[in-house]
């Protein structure tokens, strides 16, 4: 059952990457600096975290991945996408496909400090440059940057 999951989730992510914008909709839109804000539980099977990666991939796909900044912040418990994301290869997959169209994830220190989170180890796929020092501190900076704030 885990291979079948896996590679739907596989099948799924390859629709979303080569969906190509429909050009009439997409120029409409013009460029855009987007946060998708976290910080809440995935629930049952990290429904609420696919969710909210369907809406990232969702929104890409209508503007067009050239189009696009898009930063996602997580503090609090929505750390726990990528703690979940360690043994979840699906979670895994969508995420890398959202990384290789340039989505950046940006993880809040405050919380690491305050929960004894390693994110080298307890993490999937983190590293030093995606660390902030607050995730809420850094929503503001961005959305005083011009980013539009989204919470999925």
């Amino acid at each position: 059952m885990t291979h079948f999951i896996r590679l739907a989730a596989i099948i799924g992510l390859a629709i979303a990457f080569f969906a190509t914008p429909n050009p009439s909709f997409a120029e409409g839109y013009g460029k855009q600096k987007v946060v998708y804000h976290i910080n809440y539980l995935g629930g049952e099977n990290s429904k609420a975290y696919r969710g909210a990666m369907r809406n990232i991939q969702n929104h890409i796909n209508a503007v067009g991945v050239e189009n696009m900044d898009i930063k996602v912040v997580l503090h609090g418990n929505g750390i726990s996408m990528l703690q979940s994301a360690m043994a979840d290869d699906g979670l895994q997959t969508v995420i890398g496909g959202l990384k290789s169209q340039n989505v950046k994830f940006h993880v809040c220190n405050n919380t690491l400090t305050g929960r004894n989170i390693n994110y080298s180890d307890d993490l999937y796929d983190v590293w030093e440059d995606d660390i902030v020092p607050s995730g809420v501190a850094e929503l503001s900076k961005l959305q005083q940057e011009g980013y539009t704030y989204i919470k999925p």
